[in-house]
């Protein structure tokens, strides 16, 4: 991974930056796994993956493809690093007892336990962000809760880049689920886990680890 950075950096339009360190603490912390396999850290990616390109797939009220993304995310061009979540989180074949409503949801997508990327965003501030929300919902709910919660954290939002979180609903929930929300967030916390990598790479590479696997791909 670290040392794909600086193509990434250069030659991606958009990077979701998903974590086994933060896929390993959703499945031992909120979904109780004592054991995960790599098929639970796949259900999890997979959520997150389809979530965000579900409005390619389905109709939607307010559809943002990859493209609007990227507009309305990305306010310098290397700066397109993105910490992803998902709410509700579900096991593998196990089904939400209640659906959760539009303020529930928001409330979790914020939440640091349901990023995907090991990087607490209280650490940081948001320069943009997106809410995908997936299911039969009042886009009016949606847009006051989005506002309600720039109001309310305020301090955790970059002030020069007004009205930044991009709102989408697509009509068809995912399987098992009434509601769900995808969380995109351009947030500067994210160099905590860049930090983390690097040094766990930097140990690795004094030792050579791992390193005929690249040498051996040219």
């Amino acid at each position: 991974a670290t040392l794909s950075v600086h193509q990434l950096v250069e030659n991606a339009d958009e990077v979701f930056c998903i974590d086994n360190e933060a896929l390993y603490d959703i499945c031992f912390r909120t979904l109780k796994l004592t054991t995960p396999t790599f098929g639970d850290l796949n259900h999890l990616v997979s959520a997150v993956m389809a979530g965000i390109t579900c409005s390619l797939r389905f109709p939607g009220q307010l559809n943002a493809d990859l493209r609007k993304l990227a507009v309305n995310l990305i306010p310098f061009p290397r700066l397109h690093f993105f910490m992803v979540g998902f709410a509700p989180l579900t096991s593998r074949g196990s089904q939400q007892y209640r659906a959760l409503t539009v303020p529930e949801l928001t409330q979790q997508m914020f939440d640091a336990k349901n990023m995907m990327c090991a990087a607490d965003p209280r650490h940081g501030r948001y320069l943009t962000a997106a809410a995908m929300f997936r299911g039969r919902m009042s886009t009016k709910e949606v847009d006051e809760q989005m506002l309600n919660v720039q109001n309310k954290n305020s301090s955790y939002f970059v002030e020069w880049i007004p009205n930044n979180i991009k709102a989408s609903v697509c009509d068809i929930p995912p399987k098992g689920l009434k509601m769900s929300v995808n969380f995109i967030g351009n947030s500067t916390a994210i160099q905590e886990m860049f930090k983390r990598v690097s040094e766990q790479f930097t140990g690795m590479f004094r030792r050579k680890a791992f390193l005929h696997w690249y040498v051996g791909e040219g």
